[in-house]
């Protein structure tokens, strides 16, 4: 999975911009505020049709316009194929090779990025729901069922939600009916529930070695946390006694939609011991690893962009960290400084200086 080339037009500083890219490192440098996380950012989106760092698509549009646009020429399993994303005041717009794809969930499975920003760490103190929404995002990107199953798992969910209270309120409404709603959202929850579960379990096998490849000890675990972790049949029962408590509430009281992981790091969780470099390393580890999870389901690597992480690592952990990556893994590096990457690493890159709004190449003399 590579991108050779990207074009922005009207996207954050940038408003006409077309540059190419190595196949294995760049190295995009310049002061804060300049653009570097913009132009990553105008990767992931390409991917995902969303930012990883902000939730309102109206603030990717150059200041004063109406619309941005991103294309990418993508080359996947040795095809070449240009991705676009349109975004407007009228909504988001996707095409591959200038066909129009309707259904959202057609498209984010065609490119898989992997990204690691500084406010990453925040993510094992966050409410348990931005755990779940990082699952939900990896998983997607693999496989395609997946947020099918979601988004019919959560439109179950809310009709279920709207009768509990329905029943709550009105008391002769049937029950039959909750009891097929009850069914259908066991049905997809354990659906989701095995795609999770499979998936912290292959990211299991590698992270202790991902993480003490890099930081040289320590023994670092993932520790999947699900109600759903039982048969259908006990499901359902659980939830037939559940049924008072919900119709008070007005909600469903257990699901998937309250599944959680945590990061155990030496036998305790990183959330109620660990430091904040601890913290960072961990999320880092799993990242890390999941590039290799990808490259052993797809056959193929995803394009891994780490954003601003170099500035707090010493130059032995920034060594480690590219060390254990394949030179086939495509990389995308920012940092303000180029001195605080290893001068051997930054002699097999590709550099981009930006300035003064303007991305340069700079080229070995």
């Amino acid at each position: 999975m590579k991108i050779s080339k990207l074009k922005l037009v009207n996207f954050r500083n940038y408003e006409n911009l077309k540059i190419n890219f190595s196949d294995k490192l760049n190295i995009i440098y310049g002061e804060n505020g300049s653009g570097k996380s913009n132009l990553v950012e105008a990767i992931y989106l390409l991917a995902l049709t969303k930012s990883f760092r902000i939730t309102n698509d109206k603030y990717l549009i150059n200041k004063g316009k109406d619309s941005t646009t991103i294309e990418g020429k993508i080359t996947k399993n040795n095809d070449e194929s240009d991705y676009k994303v349109k975004i407007s005041t009228e909504g988001k717009k996707v095409e591959i090779d200038n066909n129009k794809i309707n259904k959202i969930s057609e498209y984010i499975t065609k490119i898989q990025v992997i990204v690691f920003y500084p406010s990453n760490t925040e993510l094992i103190n966050d409410s348990p729901s931005e755990r779940r929404k990082l699952l939900n995002i990896e998983i997607s990107q693999i496989f395609k069922e997946y947020l099918i199953l979601l988004n019919n798992y959560n439109k179950i969910l809310k009709q279920r939600n709207a009768y509990l209270k329905q029943l709550y309120l009105y008391g002769n409404a049937s029950r039959e009916y909750l009891d097929i709603l009850t069914k259908k959202l066991v049905e997809y929850g354990k659906r989701i529930h095995k795609y999770r579960l499979e998936f912290l379990e292959n990211l299991n096998q590698n992270i202790t070695k991902v993480y003490k490849d890099i930081f040289e000890s320590g023994e670092l675990k993932i520790k999947y946390k699900s109600s759903y972790n039982r048969t259908e049949r006990e499901l359902l029962e659980i939830y037939r006694k559940y049924y008072s408590k919900e119709m008070a509430a007005g909600k469903t009281l257990i699901g998937i939609h309250h599944d959680d992981f945590e990061f155990i790091l030496d036998g305790n969780n990183i959330k109620e011991w660990g430091s904040q470099g601890q913290l960072k390393n961990a999320i880092l580890s799993f990242k890390i690893s999941e590039v290799k999870l990808i490259k052993d389901i797809l056959k193929e690597y995803p394009i891994l962009i780490l954003d601003d992480l170099f500035s707090e690592l010493d130059e032995r952990k920034i060594y480690n960290i590219l060390n254990i990556l394949d030179d086939n893994v495509q990389t995308f590096i920012t940092t303000t400084e180029l001195k605080s990457i290893p001068i051997n690493v930054v002699e097999k890159s590709n550099i981009y200086h930006i300035q003064n709004g303007e991305i340069m190449e700079e080229k070995d003399e």
